[in-house]
């Protein structure tokens, strides 16, 4: 079995969650979710485990960050190509988020990013094949 990586994220409201993401054409796994927590489906072995705060707070003893003036993490996804990073990036601004970060162009790497309802930020990133294999250098 291939190892998999849930990455839990505290939400303010789980339905506004679930409907920006349902929005950017994310799918939830109904068996490792409920009326306060939703599993995001990123690939057949990313997960985002979105917790309402409360529930969150089930699972450390420490504050919860405010996304919305500190940064807790970078959350960074690829894309196919340049147009599939615009395509997700422009429905996540179009679907109630913000803008995050500057558009990175170098070439042979392409990002953009935006920040979620609760303000976590997503960059998504397209990297050139011939550069991966090159080492970054294309």
């Amino acid at each position: 079995m291939p190892q998999m990586i849930f990455v839990n994220l505290p939400v303010k409201d789980i339905e506004t969650t679930k409907g920006f993401f349902g929005k950017l054409g994310f799918s939830f796994n109904p068996q490792f979710s409920d009326e306060r927590t939703a599993c995001l489906v990123i690939s057949d072995t990313i997960f985002a485990m979105l917790l309402e705060e409360p529930r969150f707070k089930d699972f450390t003893k420490k504050e919860i960050t405010d996304a919305s003036t500190h940064t807790e993490v970078i959350l960074a996804l690829s894309a196919e190509s340049r147009e599939k990073v615009d395509e997700l990036v422009d429905a996540a601004l179009a679907s109630g988020g913000s803008p995050a970060n500057e558009t990175q162009d170098l070439g042979f790497m392409y990002g953009r990013s935006f920040q979620d309802p609760d303000h976590h930020i997503w960059e998504v990133i397209w990297m050139d094949p011939a550069a991966v294999e090159a080492g970054g250098q294309a």
